[in-house]
């Protein structure tokens, strides 16, 4: 076993070696780079410099040195004792190259106060050498080309040279940007201009390539030598979402990624702070939903494919169906007029909004209707800034000027849900003392949420926390209007379990009393007082139909009109009928049996009993099973009183 893990770890050993041997851009690594020690926790970076050390050496030596010492600095600073395996090794030899660089420049002194300058003079020289500026428009040229001429090895020869002088570039600004640290903010300032800086900022932005986990990585310089970006339905996706000129101007300070061009996702960006890994994910997702529904409609074709108008309206009407049924329940008017009015730019404009929206949403998610309110609030403040010339932030996402969705809209909703769960005592709590995802959804059925107002009303008792000394909800009553939260539940409880339970008990106590005081005989008498029953069941729905009156207290105005007749002429049915019914069985008893009353009486319970029963075996396949022995035995007696 020892010699296997030895073997093992000899091997692992050795793979992480040749890892090593491959740079991070994609090029083997060499001269003094390739002899950095492992034991280097950021060896990745001496790497780096060592290597753009190398390739800058036979045109400026006095550069490579500078690099060569600051790569040396950062080794002392990791490792100042060499303590680490080949740590020192590698410092020795580093520094004799170091000597052999000053050796070349035959005693001339060296001051190290113009090597900040010097680097800065080497990167202008450097950049304009190279031409960066065109290498990389010139790039993207061949790569729009080389998806319909076929010249990838073109395309693969100018992204390695891109990858390559970037990367040279990069190292100059991080060695000047750590050295800049070293002098005082006046003398860097004096020394590099903010021109200046921003160029080399931009260019050590565009050494940074997209992590390949996306099917369709579009911010990547290489994405279009993907093979899915060769299907025409693809393409016409991406070319819908790109910017128009109806849409307002990005400010100056917001940034695209060279290797794409703005599209509405950022707008939407801009405006409301949405993440940059939820906007790239989110684009790829729409891309994806657009290109399916286009394969549905139809294949496209020619160089520059479209989007069919029937594949956005899909798209459109799956991602936003159920806020256009929440605006139909309230009812209330969506953020647009008519639907068929609805231009495709619109269209999208609104699906992407509402996928960016969900995609930060978090556990918020199991709030549609929460998310309904949310995304009319943000349609209608999108509707705002596109009337502007220039994009500006949405002012529900932006405070301090910082825009951020998730901050200002998200967290204060997700916050209030975490804290009610957390007073829900581990799920052994009664659920009349905290709210839930189902409570917190049911506050937005009603036109009660717009009290939240927007940006979030937070000073709204919606928001207000659980406290730990009471019992959660007691005395909440924004919810559910003059009735308290618990008091709510208890008569919810009682309402639901009321003609399927206390009906049936009252019924059966009562009938079981009857039998009990008459010794268990099934008598004249006893008949007679068992048709009591009948005034207790019509007394017992009427009852019910009240509670239905006083259950529905504070919806009446989100209620549809058909339901709120329906609970009305139940109430009236069952009054009357209570009346009626109290007033044949007195009638009957002081009638006698023989008479007239008695016989409409039993013929009026008869005739009930019979069409419930019927109606019971035709929904109910199981209750042809009934004691029908039971029922004749029943009707026997009552013919022969």
């Amino acid at each position: 076993m020892a010699r296997a893990e030895a073997n093992w770890e000899r091997l692992v050993r050795a793979a992480l070696r040749g890892e090593r041997l491959v740079g991070a851009y994609g090029q083997p690594v060499t001269g003094i780079a390739g002899n950095v020690p492992s034991s280097l926790g950021n060896n990745v970076h001496i790497e780096e410099v060592l290597r753009a050390a190398d390739e800058i050496q036979d045109e400026d030596p006095t550069v490579a040195r500078i690099l060569c010492e600051h790569a040396y600095t950062l080794a002392q600073s990791l490792d100042p004792n060499s303590e680490g395996r080949g740590v020192l090794q590698f410092k020795t030899g580093l520094m004799s190259v170091i000597r052999q660089k000053l050796a070349k420049r035959e005693g001339v002194a060296i001051d190290r106060s113009q090597d900040i300058a010097k680097l800065q003079e080497f990167y202008k020289l450097y950049r304009e050498k190279h031409k960066v500026d065109e290498l990389i428009e010139d790039e993207m040229k061949l790569r729009e080309s080389a998806v319909f001429s076929g010249n990838l090895g073109e395309l693969e020869r100018k992204t390695r040279k891109r990858k390559k002088v970037l990367a040279t570039l990069k190292v100059l600004w991080s060695v000047i940007e750590d050295m800049t640290k070293e002098i005082s903010p006046e003398d860097a300032k004096n020394l590099i201009s903010e021109e200046m800086k921003k160029v080399m900022q931009k260019d050590a932005a565009r050494t940074e390539d997209v992590v390949p986990y996306n099917i369709i990585p579009l911010d990547s310089l290489n994405s279009t030598t993907n093979a899915i970006v060769n299907f025409p339905e693809v393409r016409a996706a991406i070319s819908t979402l790109q910017y128009h000129r109806d849409l307002p101007r990005l400010p100056g300070t917001f940034s695209v990624p060279d290797a794409r061009n703005s599209d509405i996702l950022d707008l939407l960006q801009c405006a409301f702070g949405f993440q940059e890994d939820n906007v790239k994910n989110q684009r790829e997702h729409i891309i994806h939903l657009l290109a399916n529904e286009q394969s549905r409609v139809g294949k496209l074709s020619g160089n520059e494919p479209k989007i069919d108008e029937g594949a956005v309206h899909a798209v459109f009407s799956k991602a936003l169906d159920n806020y256009i049924k929440w605006c139909n329940y309230l009812p209330l008017r969506p953020v647009w007029d008519n639907t068929d009015s609805l231009t495709k730019e619109k269209k999208l404009l609104y699906v992407c909004l509402y996928y960016l929206m969900w995609g930060e949403a978090a556990n918020v998610r199991f709030i549609p209707e929460g998310l309904c309110y949310i995304f009319h609030h943000l349609a209608r403040e999108l509707g705002e800034i596109l009337r502007k010339q220039i994009a500006e932030p949405a002012e529900s996402c932006s405070s301090g000027g910082v825009v951020s969705f998730l901050d200002k809209v998200i967290y204060p909703l997700y916050e209030i849900i975490a804290a009610e769960a957390a007073n829900n005592k581990n799920g052994r709590a009664p659920h009349s003392e905290w709210r839930n995802y189902d409570d917190f959804n049911e506050f937005f059925w009603s036109h009660k949420c717009f009290n939240l107002g927007w940006p979030w009303k937070l000073s709204d008792p919606f928001f207000s926390k659980p406290s730990r000394k009471d019992k959660g909800l007691l005395g909440r009553n924004h919810h559910y209007g003059k009735t308290s939260f618990v008091e709510h539940r208890t008569f919810l409880h009682l309402y639901h379990s009321f003609h399927r339970l206390w009906m049936f008990l009252i019924m059966m106590f009562q009938g079981l009393t009857i039998i009990a005081f008459n010794d268990g005989s099934f008598d004249r008498k006893t008949i007679l007082q068992l048709l009591s029953l009948g005034p207790t069941y019509v007394v017992m729905k009427f009852i019910e139909s009240l509670l239905d009156i006083l259950m529905m207290y504070g919806a009446y105005s989100t209620s549809r009109r058909s339901a709120i007749t329906r609970v009305a002429w139940r109430f009236c049915w069952f009054t009357v009928a209570s009346v009626a019914i109290c007033y044949l069985y007195i009638k009957a008893l002081q009638d006698g049996t023989k008479s007239a009353t008695f016989k409409i009486y039993v013929f009026v319970i008869s005739a009930y009993v019979g069409a419930k029963i019927i109606i019971s075996v035709l929904t109910s396949p199981t209750m042809v099973a009934i004691p029908l022995e039971a029922l004749n035995a029943f009707t026997a007696a009552i013919q022969g009183l």
